[in-house]
């Protein structure tokens, strides 16, 4: 039988809906960006003006700051957008999930979610997550206040928001199918699987179920994603990075190394962890590429989406450029030349500082605080290069868990309990719920974390081999 999303909504057939996906995975995008990480790029990023302009105005929910406790009556404004278009009565709703990121009012005007909005007279909405964007629950991003930072609270504003918005709206007895990709793919789960009362299904992308402390496996499969468009690239990376942490032993290479990657300032190694961050930096540029490759956000405004693994793996496997160091700071200088950037600023003093910052002017408060501290807080995710099956060196575990206790005063005996925490709350791999789908492609290193095997018949995976997969 053909698959159409219709069938699936008006007549509860799961199994029909998992084959629509299926067929469309290789193009379809529903997910809010991911960060993941929190690299140098990124943080250029924030400081873009990728705003464009929109048919959609920003909508205000009045939202309870503490779920959890009766007795704190605090309410604060969260945005969110909504498309109207395509919705006819009894049609039913689509919630996008925002994640740690800024909610794009692109999403409402584009993307292949709105072509079946149409066909099913889907009303849309995207819901921005707390304390990211414009979403500021408290006065600043003290850690006194990032408590209230965490996935159990962004679950229950959107159980309290489609509550309240069905109520109003008139849509209690509708259907809601729920979207989002990595960390806002793992909400899309939690939130069927939490609360299956308000939620009929979800679209979980790419969603990292499972929280680990140490995640050395996202740079084995950067490893084999690079390996996937030429075996000879990432044994060229290795052997850069490799070359490269011999260099930083001898201060006399400073000079050169400065001039080679264009840093803004001569560089400066007089701790491990000046060490780890600089080539954390750089190996961003490879982590990042890999992880959005080929990716269709184009429309959000993103730049650098015409940076694919095939153009990093064609500098690496250039000869004419050098040896693979020389490529290495080649590759490095097209990623500044690709974001307009001057020059390339690794100085971990200068990280500390903005991290530290509590103010919501601050120029990590985009997502970089936030995000950080929901790592060290809820889910770890430390993508260290403490295993020899990659091609990176010089940023271990500790390198990560020293920046919890540096930036929110949070140990690594704490970090590994509220990683156990989070595991037993949602229950990692073991998933017991239904109407879940979990598409993932091998290219994206976080279907390492992810649910690649069907669990049951209503909780499909979708794996599909050679593609980095955004639902």
């Amino acid at each position: 039988m053909p698959f159409t999303i219709s069938f699936f909504i008006s007549t509860m057939a799961f199994h029909t809906f998992v084959v629509l996906l299926c067929q469309v995975a290789v193009f379809l995008s529903f997910c809010t960006v991911g960060e993941g990480r929190y690299s140098i790029f990124r943080r250029f990023k924030e400081a873009q003006d990728t705003k464009q302009g929109s048919l959609f105005e920003e909508q205000w929910f009045t939202q309870k700051l503490d779920h959890f406790n009766g007795a704190d009556t605090r309410v604060w404004k969260q945005m969110y957008f909504i498309n109207e278009a395509f919705y006819r009565p009894g049609g039913p709703v689509f919630l996008m999930i925002g994640g740690e990121g800024p909610a794009n009012p692109a999403w409402m005007e584009h993307g292949t979610w709105l072509t079946y909005a149409e066909k099913l007279g889907a009303l849309c909405l995207m819901l921005e997550h707390r304390f990211y964007g414009k979403s500021h629950p408290t006065m600043d991003l003290s850690t006194d206040n990032l408590r209230f930072l965490s996935s159990r609270q962004a679950l229950a504003d959107l159980a309290h928001f489609r509550t309240m918005i069905a109520k109003a709206r008139g849509l209690t007895d509708r259907k809601w199918v729920a979207f989002g990709g990595s960390y806002p793919g793992s909400l899309a789960a939690w939130f069927r699987l939490k609360y299956p009362h308000l939620v009929h299904a979800s679209v979980a992308t790419s969603a990292p179920v499972y929280a680990t402390v140490n995640f050395p496996e996202y740079l084995e499969v950067v490893w084999r994603s690079l390996a996937s468009e030429n075996t000879e690239c990432p044994l060229l990376v290795k052997k850069a990075s490799d070359d490269l942490v011999e260099r930083l032993k001898d201060p006399r290479t400073y000079d050169n190394i400065t001039k080679d990657f264009n840093l803004c300032s001569k560089l400066q190694i007089q701790t491990d962890m000046d060490s780890a961050y600089f080539l954390e930096t750089l190996a961003g540029n490879f982590m990042d590429v890999v992880q959005y490759n080929e990716d269709n956000r184009g429309f959000e405004g993103l730049t650098g989406t015409n940076i694919t693994i095939k153009v990093l793996c064609s500098v690496m496997t250039d000869s004419s450029l050098g040896d693979p160091y020389a490529r290495y700071a080649a590759v490095a200088r097209l990623m500044m030349e690709t974001f307009s950037m001057k020059c390339l600023d690794t100085s971990f003093s200068k990280y500390v500082s903005d991290m530290t910052n509590t103010s919501w002017d601050g120029p990590a408060a985009g997502a970089g605080r936030q995000w950080v501290y929901q790592t060290c807080a809820e889910f770890g995710f430390y993508q260290s290069t403490d295993s020899p099956n990659q091609p990176f060196a010089g940023f271990p575990l500790v390198y990560f868990l020293k920046q919890c206790t540096n930036f929110y005063n949070i140990s690594a005996e704490q970090v590994a309990e509220a990683v156990t925490q989070s595991n037993e709350y949602y229950g990692a791999y073991n998933i017991r719920s239904s109407r879940i789908v979990f598409p993932n492609g091998s290219i994206d290193p976080w279907h390492a974390l992810g649910i690649t095997q069907d669990i049951s018949a209503d909780l499909p995976a979708i794996f599909i081999k050679g593609i980095h997969l955004w639902l």
